[in-house]
C-alpha cells in the first residue's frame, strides 16, 4: 500500500509540474504572434532574442539558419498578418508543436507575397524560456478547377 501511495503521489506531482511548465494554447499563440510582429516591424534585436541559437527555417526557396532568417526580414515589406486556426500539440513537457494559417499582405524584394500560408513551428523550453527551434510556411495553392 505504501508503495502505491508513493507512486500515486509521484504521478500527481509530475502531472502538476507538467501542467505548470506547459504553456496553454493562448500563451503559445501569443509567443508565435510576437515573433511575427517583430519580423514585420523589422526589430532584428527583438527577433534574434526570440529564436533559439540552433533555429532552422524551411521554405520553398530553401533552408535558413538563424542568421539567414534574421537577414531575410530586410527583404520583406509586410503590411499586415493575421493568424488563424491555431493548434498546439505538446510532444513532451519541453517541446511544443504549433500549426496555423497566416494571412499575409506584403512584398518580398518588391514582388507580391500576399496570401494565406500554412505554417508550423516547434518551440522548446531552454533555461526556463520558450524559443522556436524550427519554422516553416508554405503558401496555400488551390487545386486547378477550384
Amino acid at each position: 500500500m505504501k508503495k502505491y501511495i508513493t507512486y500515486a503521489m509521484t504521478a500527481l506531482f509530475a502531472t502538476i509540474a507538467v501542467s505548470i511548465a506547459a504553456p496553454d494554447k493562448d500563451a503559445m499563440m501569443a509567443k508565435e504572434k510576437a515573433a511575427w510582429q517583430a519580423f514585420k516591424d523589422k526589430k532584428s534585436d527583438e527577433f534574434k532574442k526570440l529564436l533559439s541559437a540552433d533555429f532552422m527555417g524551411v521554405y520553398s526557396d530553401g533552408i535558413q539558419t538563424k542568421q539567414q532568417e534574421i537577414d531575410s526580414m530586410q527583404k520583406w515589406d509586410m503590411k499586415s498578418f493575421a493568424l488563424s486556426d491555431f493548434n498546439l500539440v505538446m510532444t513532451n513537457a519541453d517541446t511544443a508543436l504549433v500549426t496555423y494559417h497566416v494571412k499575409v499582405e506584403g512584398t518580398v524584394e518588391g514582388k507580391d507575397a500576399s496570401g494565406t500560408y500554412n505554417a508550423g513551428s516547434i518551440w522548446q523550453m531552454k533555461n526556463g524560456e520558450w524559443h522556436p527551434i524550427f519554422h516553416t510556411n508554405t503558401k496555400e495553392e488551390k487545386p486547378a478547377g477550384q
